[in-house]
């Protein structure tokens, strides 16, 4: 069996006199690559007709971290604490997502990935967890802290998905992340939180793999937890 091809969203950057980069942490590529995935990436500038040739050709969506999606994606106003927004990478992202929901095409968000995957599905943000919940804890770890830092525990649902991979209700994660799930999407389960009851998972039930995480497990790869999550995507996506 060839191994499946990978799909991974990527963000742009541009330096002044420079033409724009499209731009990925090796990480991501390196977790796909060890649970014997092929990372292909996607560029941020796909047309909607584009997109849609991405469901007939690769085998699995891997929505990457990044930047702010814009809140008036999912009928929010602005915020001071909201930065490097792309609206085309909202618009492809979003696009992705709706179709991976329709279609049955594996899918897994990270960090950011989540946040698209509930916009996309009809849920709503926190614009800055640290200014609109009540008592959180410390979400925001970058830049001042490593990436693989574990910040705090996450608690799982014991009949999820997410448990069932695994192997565990409750272990310790890095954090990355100053927005957060505020209303989930009627689609979607949330299945694992914070001690804060900021959500850090959600599962789409009824899909082959719908899933996506608050924390950013391809940082952390000697995580027996980041392992497994890995290895269950790719080898749902061969599957598909």
């Amino acid at each position: 069996m060839q191994a499946p091809l990978i799909g991974i969203t990527t963000f742009r950057s541009k330096k002044e006199g420079k033409a724009a980069e499209h731009s990925l942490s090796e990480m991501y590529v390196q977790a796909v690559t060890r649970a014997g995935g092929v990372p292909v990436l996607i560029p941020v500038e796909l047309t909607q007709t584009e997109a849609a040739v991405l469901g007939v050709r690769l085998d699995g969506l891997l929505l990457s971290g990044g930047g702010d999606v814009l809140p008036e994606r999912y009928g929010s106003q602005p915020h001071p604490k909201v930065g490097s927004v792309d609206t085309k990478r909202d618009e492809l992202e979003i696009s992705l997502v709706q179709m991976a929901a329709r279609q049955g095409w594996p899918f897994l968000g990270i960090c950011r990935g989540i946040q698209v995957v509930n916009v996309a599905l009809g849920g709503t943000l926190y614009e800055d967890i640290a200014t609109q919940c009540d008592n959180p804890l410390r979400h925001a770890y970058y830049p001042d802290w490593p990436r693989d830092h574990r910040a705090h525990a996450v608690k799982a649902q014991p009949d999820s998905r997410l448990v069932q991979i695994i192997g565990s209700q409750k272990f310790e994660v890095n954090s990355l992340h100053h927005q957060g799930l505020r209303e989930v999407a009627s689609d979607l389960r949330a299945v694992a939180w914070a001690p804060d009851g900021v959500v850090e998972a959600v599962e789409l039930p009824g899909h082959p793999f719908g899933l996506a995480v608050q924390w950013h497990p391809e940082c952390i790869p000697d995580s027996a937890e980041s392992r497994a999550l890995f290895a269950a995507f790719v080898r749902a996506a061969g599957s598909k």
